[in-house]
Formats: structure tokens, C-alpha cells, sequence
């Protein structure tokens, strides 16, 4: 009854994720039930699925930790809650409000190392983040895990919003298990960028090698026309060691920034592409169980036949995709697929039923055009939806360092003092006020500092952060730090609470705390 009036009526969903949800559990779950979906690919979806918040997960590569090997070993699932607080894996998997109940079947080795990190953070109103172990590398790689690593990784994959793998430029090792993980995410390419982190510790000829053979591993595991992007910088806020790609780490950052950002206006778009791709990995499974299901013999040789058909798979699966038009790319591995049927009764695999593959097709064709249109709209009447909150809020130069390498920061990472650039032009009118003893006393200097009609206020500021030596005068260097300060806050730039180390005199250095 409710399937007849979902085609009558267009606006029968209030919302994307509502429309979402329905579809699956009117439409597409029982193809998956009928067909043993839940078996061989991923657990059934629940309302938490549908409702949760953009998830970014991070996979981080040997070298981007520090401390020691064990404490790498966990999945931690940072996300909003009133109350500071972790939650243990066994807890966290019988909560309905949570989308991770369906990890319980991975057992307890894994739950032992999953846990939710809760905080009152306004960025995690936006965003929640899943921080997986570090790869493992050399003979650590042989050591295991006590679970399936690889498949974890997969379910989360399919949920997440976007899946960001973490290399260090300075220490690039392309392990076994990197493969094995990339592999898992395989079909989420989309999904997938790539960061390389702490490239100012190399030099510009250095990262290019690093780059190229980052580019040439991953070319190698992901087979796919599209390049997988990748945001080279170093992703602190904190000066870099060799400034010589300042500039392009800017702009990286910026767009890794920008990227972020925008996940809560395409969540709902990231949800509806991974029901399609569910839905099309759902129909092959259905014609692969009953096209074995076909072969199976009703009484006799049912054990040597189920061997042969096993053995035989790889020429069903081309069957398939010829009858039926079906691209390879939409098949199981061949590999995983002949190892899940090992296990299974051939006997109890349900036939070919059209009218499920064809509400499937239906929602593919006419359901999915409507909630598209819906996102759309969605996506028009809330166009601000962005993370905000902490390193996010108020600005567009991203969480890396506001305004890195501007106003106070300029000259953060070089190793000439910035103010001398310039001092020549300040030298001038430090000595129009006739000094003392090589120093201007504050009434004199304020008759040329007060030209920049700052606030008074303002320039009690730039007068305490000058006089480095707090010794009531300046001399021709701290005058040239109080200009430098000046044309600062002119080009509207905020004055550091306390100077910098970048910015104190170099005669001041190592006699004067900054």
C-alpha cells in the first residue's frame, strides 16, 4: 500500500534525508535482504545513517605521529556533545543516536580500540571527525591487528563524507599495508584527497621527487581517469622551515580549507551518491546469488558443483555484464567475492525476483531525479552552511595561521630582520628629532607617531611593544619597529599581544625577553 502511494504522490518526502531514508527501507533493502547484500558487502543502514553529521575521516602514513607505536592503535570518532567525555567502543555501539552500531560485528578486539571523544566544540556542530590508527610499517605490518583492519576501514568509507590520507613530504614510506588500505577504499575515490604534510621541512627540488612518487604509488593502487588531489603544505600554524613555497602552501591550505568547509552543504548530495552507488552494487549482487542459485542441482553433486561455480566465477560475473549491460566496475572483487561464497549454502540462495530489481530501478530512474531536485533546493534555502566555530569562524584564510605571513607574522621565516627593509626611510626621521645619546625620548617621538592618527590607545600599544628594552626611550631601531607597527595596524592588520621573536631588534636579541 505505502509503495503505491510513494509513486502517486511527489511530495510525499518532507525533506532530503527523510526521502532518502524511505526509499531505502521501501525500496532497496529488501533487494539486499532477498539477495544476502548484508553478508558479502556492508551492514543494513540505519536512521542514524541518513541523519548524522558530515564525517571526515583521517588515515594517517608512517611518520605523523610522535610517541610511542601502541598508542597509534585506535579508531576515535571526534564529535559535538554538551559535556566533555569519551565513550567506550561497547557503549558507543548500542546507541541508537550514534551511526555505529553496525561496527559491533567487527567484535570486541576492534571495540577494545574505538572510543567517541565528545566536547562542546562549535566546529563539531558541523563536523565530526573519525581518527583511525597509523599505518603500521616494516615488521610491525606482520603483527596483528586481532581484527579486520581493512574492512573497518571500508565501512566507514562508505558513511564518511570525505576521506583525507595524511603523508609526511620528509618521510614518505609506502608500506604493504598502505596498499592494502587504499585498496579499501576503493569506489570512494571521490571522496578521497590527499594531504602532504610538513613539506617545508624539504627542499623545492626534494618535494617535487616526494610528489612524483607519491602521485606514481597511488596511480599504481587507485585506477581511476581522475587524479586524486593533493594539498602539499605544511598544515600548522607555526613558521616553516624552508619558506621557499610559501605562497603555494597558502593557496593549498587555503583550498583544503575551502573543501572542509563546504561539506555540510553537500552532505546531503554525498548521501544521495552513496545510496546510487549502494543501489547499483545491490542489483549485481542479486543477479550473481541467483544465477548460482540457477545452476545448483536439486539433488545430487551439490557440493562439487558449488566448487566448480566458485572456480567458474569470473566467467558468471562476464556473463552478468553482458545480459544484463552491467559496467565491470560495478562488480565485487572477484578475489573476496569466491572467499565470502566458501561459507555460504547455495541451496538457500533465493531466484531471480523481477519486481524487487524492479522498484530498484524505479527509484533509480524516477525517485532519485526528485530528491535531486529537492537537494538543490535544500541547498538554495540554506546557503550558509558551513563548519564554524574556533579556527573557522569569522575568516577565510582557514585554520593553518591566520593571515600567515602577513601583518605581525610578515618576515615569520626569514632570516633578515622585515623592519630593516624600510629602516632606512624611518633613519631619516629619527634623526630630524634630534637624539640623545642615539635616543628619542617619548614626548619627541610622539610628535611624528601621532601623524598616523591611530587612537591614542594604539599607540600606548605600539609604544610598550617598541620599547623593547622598557627603558622610556627608543633608539633608531625600536623608532623603525614602531613605524613598522604603525603601518601594521594601518593596512588593517591586528597588533600581537606580546612582540614576536621575528620582530625584536637584532641588537635586542638574546640580552631583552621579548
Amino acid at each position: 500500500m505505502f509503495r503505491k502511494n510513494l509513486k502517486k504522490d511527489p511530495e510525499l518526502f518532507q525533506n532530503v534525508s527523510e526521502g532518502l531514508r524511505r526509499l531505502y527501507r521501501t525500496k532497496l533493502f529488501p533487494l539486499e535482504d532477498t539477495y544476502r547484500f548484508h553478508d558479502f558487502h556492508s551492514p543494513a543502514l540505519e536512521d542514524a545513517d541518513f541523519d548524522n553529521k558530515p564525517m571526515v575521516l583521517l588515515q594517517d602514513f608512517p611518520g605523523m605521529r610522535i610517541g610511542p607505536e601502541p598508542t597509534t592503535d585506535s579508531f576515535i570518532a571526534v564529535m559535538h556533545g554538551e559535556q566533555e567525555g569519551v565513550i567506550p567502543g561497547n557503549a558507543l555501539v548500542v546507541d541508537p543516536k550514534k551511526p555505529f552500531r553496525k561496527l559491533n560485528a567487527f567484535g570486541n578486539a576492534f571495540l577494545n580500540r574505538f572510543m567517541c571523544a565528545q566536547m562542546p566544540n562549535p566546529v563539531l556542530e558541523s563536523i565530526s571527525i573519525i581518527d583511525t590508527p597509523g599505518i603500521l610499517s616494516g615488521e610491525k605490518q606482520r603483527i596483528s591487528r586481532g581484527y579486520d583492519f581493512a574492512a573497518v576501514l571500508e565501512w566507514f568509507a562508505e558513511r564518511v563524507d570525505r576521506i583525507i590520507l595524511l603523508f609526511d613530504a620528509h618521510k614518505l614510506d609506502i608500506s604493504d599495508e598502505f596498499s592494502e588500505v587504499i585498496r579499501a577504499l576503493k569506489n570512494h575515490e571521490d571522496k578521497m584527497r590527499v594531504v602532504l604534510n610538513k613539506a617545508d621541512q624539504i627542499s623545492t627540488q626534494q618535494l617535487m621527487r616526494v610528489y612524483g612518487a607519491l602521485m606514481w604509488s597511488l596511480g599504481k593502487i587507485i585506477n581511476t581517469p581522475e587524479v586524486v588531489r593533493v594539498y602539499i603544505g605544511s598544515f600548522w600554524a607555526q613558521p616553516l622551515l624552508v619558506p621557499d613555497n610559501r605562497k603555494l602552501f597558502e593557496a593549498e591550505e587555503q583550498d583544503l580549507f575551502v573543501d572542509i568547509q563546504s561539506l555540510p552543504r553537500n552532505a546531503a548530495l554525498r548521501k544521495l551518491n552513496d545510496l546510487i552507488k549502494r543501489a547499483r552494487l545491490a542489483k549485481v549482487q542479486a543477479y550473481i546469488i541467483s544465477s548460482l542459485k540457477k545452476e545448483m542441482p536439486s539433488v545430487f553433486g551439490k557440493d562439487t558443483k558449488k566448487k566448480e561455480l566458485i572456480a567458474n566465477l569470473g566467467e558468471i560475473y562476464h556473463k552478468i555484464e553482458k545480459e544484463h549491460q552491467i559496467s565491470p566496475g560495478d562488480f565485487p572483487k572477484l578475489d573476496k567475492m569466491q572467499e565470502l561464497l566458501n561459507g555460504q549454502d547455495f541451496t538457500k540462495f533465493a531466484s531471480l525476483k523481477p519486481k524487487l530489481l524492479e522498484a530498484v530501478e524505479d527509484m533509480l530512474a524516477n525517485d532519485i531525479a526528485r530528491l535531486m531536485a529537492m537537494v538543490r533546493q535544500e541547498e538554495a534555502t540554506m546557503p550558509s552552511q558551513t563548519v564554524k566555530g574556533g579556527a573557522f569562524e569569522g575568516t577565510m584564510s582557514g585554520p593553518f595561521g591566520h593571515g600567515y605571513g602577513e601583518g605581525a607574522s610578515e618576515g615569520i621565516d626569514e632570516l633578515e630582520w622585515v623592519v630593516g627593509r624600510d629602516k632606512p626611510t624611518y633613519d631619516e626621521i629619527f634623526y630630524t628629532l634630534s637624539p640623545i645619546n642615539g635616543k628619542v625620548s617619548g614626548a619627541a617621538a610622539k610628535k611624528e607617531l601621532v601623524k598616523s592618527k591611530l587612537p591614542n590607545t594604539v599607540l600606548g600599544k605600539i609604544w610598550k611593544l617598541a620599547d623593547v628594552d622598557k627603558d622610556g626611550f627608543l633608539d633608531d631601531e625600536e623608532f623603525a619597529l614602531a613605524n613598522h607597527l604603525i603601518k601594521v595596524k594601518l593596512e588593517g592588520h591586528e597588533l600581537p599581544p606580546t612582540l614576536p621573536e621575528h620582530l625584536v631588534p637584532p641588537s635586542k636579541r638574546g640580552t631583552v625577553e621579548a
